[in-house]
């Protein structure tokens, strides 16, 4: 049954479901997995807090997470694909105006970070 994202405790669960899908991923996975290496133990809580940051306004995520995608072998494809993800994700879970919120984010994140990198001839 879907329900409203109310606490940090469905932030993870949107967290981790969505990077389970991402690992599954025959586009994305190589990306997080072979190229950047992520350690997933070290990764999933900051993506916690950045979700809660977004979705709570809770101030508590601190970075600068563009800089860490510049280095990274990932085109316009790559951004269509986390999207339909990450949209799909939360639709299968969740409903309301933080699920609605998260996936209007995640659209302008994706939009800033296309921006961003081919500003600096990383994509096409």
């Amino acid at each position: 049954m879907k329900r409203e994202i109310t606490e940090a405790a469905d932030v993870k669960q949107m967290v981790d479901s969505f990077y389970e899908k991402v690992n599954q991923d025959s586009l994305l996975s190589p990306v997080f997995n072979d190229f950047a290496k992520v350690d997933w133990e070290s990764h999933l809580p900051k993506m916690y807090l950045f979700w809660e940051s977004i979705l709570f306004a809770t101030g508590s995520y601190q970075g600068q997470p563009f800089q860490k995608h510049i280095p990274l072998p990932i085109s316009l494809d790559h951004f269509e694909r986390w999207i339909e993800l990450f949209v799909t994700n939360v639709d299968e879970q969740f409903v309301g105006e933080k699920a609605e919120l998260a996936k209007q984010r995640a659209h302008t994140i994706a939009h800033i970070f296309k921006t961003k990198l081919k500003h600096l001839n990383r994509i096409n």
